[in-house]
């Protein structure tokens, strides 16, 4: 396996984005939380600035004003001349750009986490590139890990300054899964809000309506902040990180709905695949239920797993749900940083 560069530094600028689809409502309301309590994102080694990705979207409670965000930080749109008729996100992925990156420079921020939420039963998924993405695919090992851990008596976890964060114990929601899903197709450009950094991952947390904000999903995604803040921490002071075998997904297509001559849907998720996100699919296998009565039946080939199912989302994108295949690999040890020489004396 070819792998990107790991980390020779401690990572010291580091961000954390909620708020780049204004209608996700944990991102929004944690960010505006730490704008103005910033002390839980401060660790030993570092202290992480809170975004707030897309305020005009916010502001509007909506995914976007223009353009999706979450899709414009590519060359094409960071490097193009800018005119007054740019859509607003256009803009603000430059702005962006210049605050956080630019992006493949050495100036970038060191790591920028973005926060999702989805209406989908993707229950905890973690975001990253590709299988190649050694620093985060051991962040998203160190997150599964920790799913499955206890903490302190009392239903409080132990900060990262010694002392202690209010809420449920750190990540104890058995009946949410925790998958790495690897979004980037071979070949393709990465387009999303934390590629501008030089290491990244995001975080999509679900089911939960647009526009809403549900508590347990508040405080899991607040959870699993501090636990990537953490993760960092330990990274910065020297931890070396072993090998391991990771479980991933990867896309391999989309699937629109059935719809009629005139674009309009002719039918829906079937009962027997809504909210089976990351589980098979078999050829045969109900996927639609026509307005008319009848069931569509899966007809690919081999099995797929499909993930946001009926994702509100995507229904302007013509995307019932997205198929993907499910992977093991092995991902290499991260050793420990090397301490800097001590200056002569």
């Amino acid at each position: 396996m070819c792998s990107l560069p790991v980390p020779r530094e401690p990572l010291r600028r580091v961000a954390v984005a909620g708020g780049t689809h204004g209608n996700e409502m944990s991102g929004v309301y944690l960010v505006r939380h730490w704008l103005l309590a910033p002390a839980e994102l401060q660790r030993p080694s570092f202290s992480a600035v809170p975004v707030l990705a897309n305020p005009a979207a916010t502001a509007a409670c909506r995914r976007y004003v223009d353009h999706d965000l979450n899709r414009t930080f590519t060359s094409t749109f960071l490097n193009s001349r800018p005119t007054r008729d740019d859509p607003y996100e256009v803009t603000r992925a430059r702005e962006l750009n210049q605050l956080l990156g630019p992006k493949a420079s050495g100036r970038a921020f060191d790591f920028v986490l973005d926060l999702h939420n989805t209406t989908a039963n993707m229950g905890t998924c973690l975001i990253t590139e590709s299988s190649h993405d050694v620093f985060a695919l051991h962040l998203c090992r160190h997150l599964q890990v920790a799913a499955a851990e206890h903490t302190a008596p009392g239903g409080e976890r132990e900060g990262g300054q010694g002392g202690t964060m209010p809420g449920p114990p750190l990540l104890q929601y058995p009946e949410l899964s925790c998958q790495v899903f690897l979004y980037q197709r071979s070949g393709e450009e990465s387009y999303n809000l934390d590629s501008v950094a030089k290491n990244g991952l995001a975080l999509e947390l679900g089911p939960q309506p647009q526009g809403v904000l549900r508590a347990d999903i508040f405080s899991r995604m607040r959870a699993l902040v501090a636990t990537v803040l953490d993760f960092i921490d330990l990274f910065n002071q020297g931890t070396a990180f072993p090998a391991f075998e990771m479980e991933a997904y990867r896309p391999v297509g989309v699937m629109d709905f059935p719809r009629t001559e005139t674009g309009n849907l002719a039918g829906t998720v079937h009962p027997q695949l809504q909210d089976q996100d990351f589980q098979p699919l078999q050829p045969g296998d109900p996927i639609f239920q026509m307005f008319s009565g009848e069931d569509l039946l899966y007809e690919g080939e081999s099995t797929v797993y499909p993930v946001f199912i009926n994702e509100a989302a995507y229904y302007e994108k013509g995307v019932a749900f997205i198929q993907t295949e499910k992977l093991t690999f092995s991902v290499p040890a991260m050793p420990a940083l090397t301490p800097a020489p001590s200056p002569a004396s």
